[in-house]
């Protein structure tokens, strides 16, 4: 069984385990056999919601639900609707999305590749227009602006670092899933700094960057404390949640050495340099040194911060 380091902060405020709720997107099969396989692996009783809607109940994980990855699985029943859903099966991901989850949780979840791979199961790689993630949301650590703000400004600084040093599939790039932070966020961030208040930042956010599809996500956490500012100011239909949404990880599951913990190890790298003030700072002023008056390549920066992150001894968590 894979292991889950803890976080750098691994209580909330309240002196709880911070939890994390996990989406996976796979295709290659059907959302009954997705059900019953993940009955197999970690108990529970399957039960059908809707035609392409399906529970598993009491499993020793919490409650699983599995469904077509689309918006019409919402709309009204009717013979129209499941025939478009069947339609879409092709390139539409079969979710499974898990209650919060603590360390031990992750773990037996991460349990279900196997079963699912054997199966049939294929991740992002396996298709042009499959595009289909991993995505993670990581409970805040508490409501005051440093848990909020410190992790964002990280994963910014970083975040050409991670996709370089663990790329994207095709797939993803050529669709807007998770596209990358534009540098002038990053810079009004910087010079923001990590001191900066939760509205100033979401201020930032939606002048510089106003889309859901990033590879981290924060509209869900500032919909959480604003929801009437965010529904003023974003189209998408926004869940509001205190916890960061990590879209940027590829769903393999169907390659023999990929895993949950893997993508897991990614976000701690994110949280470890938030809890850093003086790596936080240099990543910052390297990042101001090395991107000048106009961004030529993130390549060059990407090589840059993980030069630093390797001297800091992060770049193998």
């Amino acid at each position: 069984m894979a292991e889950f380091a803890p976080l750098p902060q691994p209580l909330n405020a309240k002196g709880d385990p911070r939890l994390v709720g996990v989406e996976i997107e796979l295709g290659g099969l059907p959302e009954a056999e997705v059900a019953r396989l993940c009955a197999e692996a970690v108990g529970g009783t399957i039960k059908q919601v809707d035609s392409h809607i399906w529970h598993v109940e009491d499993s020793r994980i919490g409650r699983l639900e599995v469904y077509l990855d689309i918006f019409l699985r919402k709309a009204q029943k009717s013979k129209l609707r499941d025939l478009a859903l069947d339609l879409g099966r092709e390139v539409v991901p079969v979710e499974i999305v898990s209650e919060p989850l603590d360390m031990e949780g992750l773990a037996q979840l991460d349990g279900l590749r196997d079963h699912l791979r054997a199966a049939g199961a294929l991740g992002s790689g396996a298709g042009l227009f499959f595009g289909f993630g991993l995505h993670l949301n990581i409970e805040i650590a508490s409501e005051q602006d440093a848990d909020i703000v410190r992790p964002l400004l990280a994963y910014a600084l970083i975040e050409d670092w991670l996709r370089i040093n663990n790329p994207i599939d095709e797939s993803r790039r050529l669709l807007p899933f998770t596209d990358p932070y534009p540098t002038d966020f990053v810079r009004a961030l910087i010079e923001a700094g990590p001191g900066a208040t939760r509205d100033h930042v979401t201020g930032l956010y939606l002048e510089h960057t106003p889309s859901r599809n990033r590879g981290l996500d924060m509209l869900p956490i500032f919909a959480q404390f604003e929801p009437d500012r965010i529904e003023a100011a974003i189209s998408d239909k926004t869940s509001a949640r205190p916890t960061f949404h990590f879209r940027l990880p590829d769903c393999r599951i169907d390659e023999a050495d990929w895993s949950i913990a893997d993508e897991w190890r990614r976000w701690l790298t994110v949280e470890r340099v938030a809890a850093n003030a003086a790596l936080l700072d240099r990543l910052a002023r390297a990042w101001e040194d090395d991107h000048g008056l106009l961004t030529i390549s993130r390549q060059s920066w990407a090589a840059r911060a993980g030069r630093i992150l390797q001297t800091a001894g992060l770049t193998g968590t």
